[in-house]
């Protein structure tokens, strides 16, 4: 696992139609990918052999087949799809569909975070044990 942070940027007008978001972040314990499908454009069916996915629609209408049938989703919507199961991403249109797909496989090791109330604190606790702190004043805010 690489340290630090990395930042990219999605392209939602970008010509490929997928594009490796792991890589360009250096993340390793999942899979993440941008999505691009213009109106009539369908992706291969496919399943997994152990990662399962969930699909976030940023923009436009995904339409979701499976052999159980379509499904839609809108602007906002996420779906979770297990590995066994065959699926196509298809755009019905009208726009372009951007979409964000996450893949992962085994246990997700959760609790493993650490909470500091204070920058300089050198030993965290356990999140719940460290009280939110105020929330901003709206001088503070950007206008």
């Amino acid at each position: 696992m690489e340290t630090g942070t990395a930042v990219t940027r999605l392209d939602h007008d970008a010509p490929d139609r997928f594009v490796s978001l792991r890589r360009a972040l250096g993340v390793s314990s999942f899979g993440i990918n941008h999505m691009l499908l213009r109106p009539g454009e369908r992706g291969r069916i496919h399943s997994h052999a152990h990662q399962e996915e969930v699909y976030l629609v940023l923009r436009g209408t995904l339409t979701v087949e499976t052999e159980d049938g379509a499904r839609d989703l809108a602007e906002g919507e996420l779906m979770r799809v297990a590995p066994e199961v065959r699926r196509r991403l298809v755009n019905l249109g009208p726009g372009v569909c951007s979409i964000v797909a996450l893949g992962g496989s085994g246990e997700h090791q959760g609790r493993d975070g650490r909470a500091f109330a204070d920058w300089d604190d050198a030993v965290g606790g356990a999140p719940q044990e460290i009280p939110l702190p105020d929330d901003l004043p709206a001088a503070d805010l950007r206008g």
